[in-house]
């Protein structure tokens, strides 16, 4: 059975608790993602911020993301999978939790990220049509 770790994007890049929003951004457009873990001193994973966090939480509001920090939009205890986790519970989790992007977790440190796109290049595709069709369903 697939597991976690072989369906992640490796070496997933941690933006600091205290980096500006603007650097978050810049660190995203660099990287070509949508979405990056936000990290506090220890290393530890503390949330996750997304490209749309940015524009609604920030810009939207008429905040300054020059010094609007990534800590300040984090939001409860972020949902997680062990690496080891076999497909089926990966999917499980993302389809619960109505989330398109799962950090994997191995020995309580970040080692990579699942997307839509990691999940569409390694599982078959009558699973990934039905994650797609739960992840879009109406509330």
């Amino acid at each position: 059975m697939t597991t976690a770790r072989e369906i992640m994007h490796s070496g997933a890049i941690c933006v600091q608790e205290n980096e500006t929003l603007e650097a978050a951004a810049r660190r995203m457009k660099e990287l070509d993602v949508g979405a990056l873990p936000i990290c506090g001193p220890d290393d530890r994973l503390h949330g996750i911020i997304t490209d749309r966090d940015i524009v609604l939480k920030c810009v939207a509001k008429g905040k300054d993301p020059k010094t609007m920090t990534a800590g300040q939009l984090e939001q409860g205890k972020p949902v997680t999978i062990d690496a080891e986790a076999e497909a089926d519970r990966v999917l499980r989790a993302m389809e619960e939790h109505k989330i398109r992007r799962l950090p994997v977790i191995d020995n309580h440190r970040l080692v990579g990220m699942i997307s839509e796109a990691d999940l569409a290049r390694h599982l078959p595709e009558d699973q990934v049509g039905h994650f797609v069709e739960v992840i879009c369903a109406a509330p």
